[in-house]
């Protein structure tokens, strides 16, 4: 279900491409983060959410817009997501698309954009603003095709496949941390903590870091958000983000380009992997080149594999076409959508694909592709009864203090529905 990650008690940055920028459009222009139609390419990730809330870095690509310009966004995306991220359109506004990582060069050219213009990058529509009230897809692909382009030529990162999120995320993590960190003073290392590259640390107000950690950001930054809690013995190598209110349990080994997303728990050994935000990998267990949404649970010593024994190129199911999508990475290992769970010694195979709300459990390896609201693991699979999931999830969030709303429910009923073909 959705998380929404607040960035608290952070100055703007004073670098000269902020000085160089005027927020003219802010209090006065609408900010429209849009899917394109790429987003079936990123389930189960998109499911349950806009491809602007993927995190990949330390920001979901929302939150990196936000904290430019200072004010909140809006939506256009799927019906099915409608009701829980909603549109709110105005007499000036502008369209982003949210598969491509928002930069300063990009905000640049974004607030120079005149009414009826767009940009454009490698054949995308990036940006459009526009007078007209659009609220449709269509409406927005017609005012595309009669705007005035300009092309983007700066170099941009977009996730356009699952495994993007992990691929992308070590040099995210850096450009994130220029932008957070620029201009601002970190608490204090305790002394207790041994480590290199101290000028590519930085912790937020209230972080804590247990004795005997190490941190290593010789190869990259490391940052440590806000109230996130390092308990004793943690060895971390950058780049590295651990985000706000995070739990990082006594002795894990977190290896770089890995994010552990805001209120996540993480221990044993991780690498190259991304945590959204609220889901635990509290115990020992390998998990790399991974992502898990929100509201995830790995058991005790789940492991993941990543690499295939010939070395071959690992490919994985496309929940679009439903056959098998070469990654073109010799790594990946497990792609887990929202509110899926793993019982004790789990083994996922390489480049295994987990849908929204899936409880897998036993021995022996399940298979490399478990539709949504699945139950069960290598000796078969059934449904996972929609009821039965709902009641799960609301334990889960309550321990969170948080709970689904009608529109999250309605969203889940949408994808139970629209998955059981995949269950057969």
């Amino acid at each position: 279900m959705p998380g929404f990650f607040i960035l608290h008690n952070i100055q703007w940055p004073d670098s000269v491409v902020f000085r160089q920028i005027k927020l003219t459009h802010t209090n006065m222009t609408n900010y429209i983060l849009f899917d394109d139609l790429g987003r079936d390419r990123l389930f189960p990730f998109t499911r349950t959410r806009p491809t602007a809330d993927i995190r990949c870095g330390i920001f979901t690509n929302r939150e990196r817009w936000e904290f430019f310009f200072k004010q909140t966004t809006s939506t256009l995306t799927h019906e099915s997501l409608a009701g829980v991220y909603p549109i709110q359109v105005g007499p000036d506004q502008i369209f982003l698309n949210g598969a491509w990582l928002a930069t300063p060069g990009l905000l640049k050219q974004v607030l120079s954009l005149d009414s009826g213009s767009c940009i454009m990058a490698g054949g995308n529509v990036v940006a459009i603003r526009t007078h007209i009230a659009v609220s449709a897809y269509d409406e927005l692909e017609k005012v595309a095709a009669a705007s005035t382009v300009t092309q983007f030529t700066e170099s941009l990162r977009r996730i356009e496949h699952s495994w993007d999120i992990f691929r992308l995320n070590g040099p995210q993590i850096v450009a994130d941390f220029e932008l957070l960190t620029s201009g601002r003073k970190s608490a204090p290392l305790p002394a207790s903590v041994m480590c290199s590259g101290l000028e590519h640390i930085f912790l937020e107000e209230g972080a804590e870091i247990g004795l005997g950690s190490i941190i290593n950001a010789s190869k990259g930054p490391v940052y440590i958000g806000k109230n996130a809690h390092i308990l004793e013995g943690v060895m971390i190598h950058g780049p590295l983000a651990v985000c706000s209110d995070a739990i990082i349990k006594m002795g894990a080994k977190l290896y770089g380009d890995t994010t552990i997303g805001p209120g996540c728990r993480a221990g044993g050994e991780i690498n190259n992997s991304v945590l959204f935000a609220n889901s635990n990998k509290g115990h020992d267990g390998y998990l790399g080149n991974s992502v898990l949404g929100e509201w995830c649970n790995l058991g005790a010593d789940t492991n993941t594999s990543n690499l295939k024994n010939n070395y071959d190129t690992v490919k994985v199911h496309s929940e679009k076409t439903g056959k098998l999508e070469s990654t073109g990475l010799t790594f990946c290992g497990l792609l887990m959508g929202d509110h899926s769970k793993s019982g004790i010694n789990t083994m996922f195979n390489t480049g295994t694909v987990v849908g929204v709300s899936a409880n897998i459990f036993g021995g022996g390896f399940p298979p490399k592709f478990i539709p949504s609201f699945s139950w069960g693991g290598a000796e078969g699979l059934e449904t996972y009864q929609f009821d039965k999931a709902m009641e799960t999830a609301t334990r889960v969030m309550e321990r969170r203090k948080k709970r689904p709303s009608d529109a999250e429910t309605a969203l889940y009923q949408y994808i139970f529905n629209h998955t059981k073909d995949q269950r057969k």
